[in-house]
């Protein structure tokens, strides 16, 4: 089955570029396009596609309101986004991380990192930019002012290593390589951590890793 996918930007052209590009993917199917972040939430809530791909500079309502709206801690069936911009910067990564987002790209990216951040999102992971991962996340720790929450269970030795390869923006396929194991073992492993870090995705548990300075 295809991934249905809802954009929102606020130039046509972008809108239509993105449209023609991930349309020509097998297993990708636009469904929507929002001119602002008002009229993303108002389609996500009416069609429910499986991945938003969302600016963040919008009219009315931006892209980091809108993610928050429909992704963020207090959701309880979360959309996937991943946040798309020409802006490399430390405040808007920070914001769309804290909004719930499951990704963050910049807008040169490219047509094969945009897809496999769709993917990943549509299959529960998370992929930023490697341009900005372990830079970014770092400085996102660092602005944390409460305390990191414990585990509920003590972190296995495999798990620490999985949790710092994470951290450092390696995707499944790498680690399952680094450390000799299956890409499944990789999601298992993912998945112990998430459920003993409350976390709920991928990036969450980056964000452990960085303010109990596993990394």
């Amino acid at each position: 089955m295809s991934i249905r996918v809802l954009i929102a930007d606020d130039q046509h052209i972008v809108r239509t570029g993105l449209t023609m590009l991930l349309d020509a993917q097998p297993d990708i199917e636009v469904v929507g396009a929002a001119a602002d972040g008002r009229e993303a939430v108002r389609l996500a809530l009416q069609l429910r596609p499986d991945v938003g791909l969302f600016d963040i500079r919008m009219p009315l309502m931006d892209g980091i309101e809108a993610t928050r709206r429909l992704a963020g801690p207090d959701v309880t069936d979360p959309l996937p986004i991943v946040v798309i911009t020409t802006f490399d910067l430390d405040e808007y990564v920070h914001g769309a991380l804290k909004a719930g987002a499951r990704g963050f790209l910049l807008k040169d990216a490219g047509p094969a990192l945009l897809t496999q951040a769709i993917h990943a999102a549509a299959d529960g992971d998370a992929l930023i930019a490697p341009s900005v991962t372990v830079r970014l996340l770092a400085a996102f720790a660092r602005a944390q002012t409460p305390p990191p929450r414990q585990p509920t269970e003590p972190l296995t030795a495999r798990e620490e290593e999985v949790l710092v390869l994470v951290a450092r923006g390696r995707t499944n396929n790498e680690i399952a390589n680094e450390l000799h194991i299956t890409p499944s073992t990789v999601k298992a492993h993912l998945a112990s951590l998430m459920r003993k870090l409350g976390a709920r995705n991928r990036v969450e548990v980056a964000m452990w890793a960085h303010e109990t300075s596993r990394i």
